[in-house]
């Protein structure tokens, strides 16, 4: 059982957090955006793992519109050769009767990557596409959750777009205040210590 936790529950648009003690390589270090959380299980994408792979080179139509660094981001390690993308609105706009466009939470949504860019591309503050997924089966997720795995979060939809030159996981880890912002200071390796 973990020694620090979090009050918040598990919906689309929080966080999961690593643990510091989560070593799978699948998951270490990382911050998984929930899209979808219901009795079949949950779903969520991986924010801070970029590949090489420019969106261009798979989405043609979709390429000019990414956010910063225009590469696919490694979702997870379910159905990698699954596209799903997430939004987040610019400020005025809803996700509300727009054809494209599925709300998650607030100001991000999921995108059809089969529709045309154009119209939808004014509405949104920034675009990332994600090869793959995580998921978690009934029960799983709370068992890991349990372990110690993950310190459940609320997201901001800036995570949803942070640059990954940027310590997501840290930065999100040290916004929670004490005692989560103190994991924050682990380090990568602990021979490093």
């Amino acid at each position: 059982m973990s020694v620090v936790s979090s009050e918040v529950s598990v919906e689309p648009g929080t966080l999961l957090v690593a643990a510091p003690s989560l070593l799978d390589q699948n998951f270490r270090r990382t911050v998984v955006f929930v899209i979808d959380h219901r009795g079949e299980g949950t779903l969520g994408v991986v924010l801070n793992r970029p590949s090489e792979v420019p969106v261009g080179e798979v989405l043609p139509s979709w390429g000019p519109h990414v956010t910063d660094p225009g590469s696919v981001f490694v979702g997870g390690p379910v159905e990698q050769k699954t596209a799903l993308c997430l939004a987040a609105m610019r400020t005025g706009e809803s996700v509300d009767g727009v054809h494209g466009l599925i709300g998650v939470r607030g100001p991000v949504a999921l995108v059809d990557l089969d529709a045309d860019p154009e119209p939808l591309v004014p509405k949104l503050r920034g675009v990332r596409v994600f090869a793959g997924y995580a998921g978690w089966e009934v029960g799983q997720l709370a068992g890991e959750i349990d372990r110690g795995d993950w310190i459940v979060v609320p997201a901001l939809p800036a995570d949803v777009l942070a640059p990954p030159g940027q310590d997501l996981w840290g930065r999100v880890l040290r916004r929670q205040g004490m005692p989560l912002a103190l994991l924050a200071t682990h380090p990568g390796d602990v021979r490093q210590n």
